[in-house]
């Protein structure tokens, strides 16, 4: 089976000086590798395949054949990394957390261990006679989620 440290040491090692990064990583006991990539910018067939070449070079096929596919990481599946979070900020996001509940806010602000969203919330406010929307902060952290999504909008 293919070494799947040695194979995330060669994917970093070619994204390095690039603005795009490794999302996910998988490889299967019969040696299925899958690598998703995500950019902070525009990701490309000519990026994949400079991915794929290099763990092609690393990585000989005589010696223990494996299957590879390089691919971009979907638009509609859910955040995984902390880089991914920093590139969709200021975006709407669906979160589903650990206890069931299901929010919707606009991402504000992430670290290594959790994020901000801001949801807007019907809030009683002071001097006024109804109630009013108004922006509420949420820090979660990332474990106490089941994912993050962003919503999209034509």
């Amino acid at each position: 089976m293919i070494d799947k440290t040695a194979l995330t040491q060669v994917i970093n090692q070619t994204l390095e000086g690039t603005d795009l990064f490794l999302v996910q990583l998988t490889v299967s006991h019969d040696n299925i590798i899958d690598v998703q990539l995500d950019s902070m910018s525009d990701i490309n067939i000519d990026d994949c395949v400079k991915v794929n070449n290099a763990v092609l070079d690393a990585f000989d096929r005589d010696v223990e054949d494996y299957e590879l596919t390089v691919g971009s990481y979907g638009l509609t599946s859910p955040l995984l990394v902390p880089r991914q979070y920093e590139k969709n900020l200021g975006e709407e996001v669906e979160v589903l957390t650990a206890d069931g509940r299901k929010l919707k806010g606009t991402l504000k602000a992430h670290d290594d261990s959790q994020f901000t969203i801001s949801i807007p919330t019907k809030m009683k406010v002071e001097g006024k006679k109804r109630p009013e929307v108004v922006d509420v902060d949420t820090v979660l952290a990332y474990n106490e989620i089941k994912y993050t999504k962003i919503i999209i909008k034509f």
